[in-house]
């Protein structure tokens, strides 16, 4: 291999990765993982969502908003009302089995990182 072609290589592989970086970002709320859950049950209008989570109907949208251009959700119009839906079910849903499976063998440590975890969570949102 040519160091032209390494080069090449390495970008498509930083692209990637920050792609990657992206999509987790994407479910790195706990509010939009309630979300993706929750529509993991089928279609919802935001104010179903608003009732059964216990958010405010604006967080739900900004969240929803976030989801849809990850290109994680879509909506369709009905009446004056959004249906709410999960796209790539299956992908979304085994995505987040392999997460509970990580996160069963690594037992607290996620939760204790003092750059990812609970403290630092709870330090951002204030």
């Amino acid at each position: 291999m040519t160091a032209m072609e390494t080069v090449r290589l390495d970008v498509v592989e930083a692209a990637g990765m920050t792609a990657a970086a992206c999509l987790f970002h994407g479910f790195s709320d706990p509010s939009r993982l309630s979300i993706v859950r929750h529509l993991a049950l089928g279609e919802h209008r935001v104010i179903d969502l608003t009732a059964h989570l216990g958010l405010a109907q604006s967080t739900v949208s900004q969240h929803l908003a976030c989801l849809r251009d990850c290109g994680l959700v879509s909506s369709r119009p009905v009446g004056r009302a959004s249906m709410w839906s999960l796209n790539h079910i299956d992908t979304v849903m085994d995505l987040l089995a392999s997460a509970e499976k990580l996160l069963g063998l690594t037992g607290d440590a996620v939760a204790l990182c003092p750059r990812y975890g609970v403290d630092a969570l709870h330090e951002e949102a204030r």
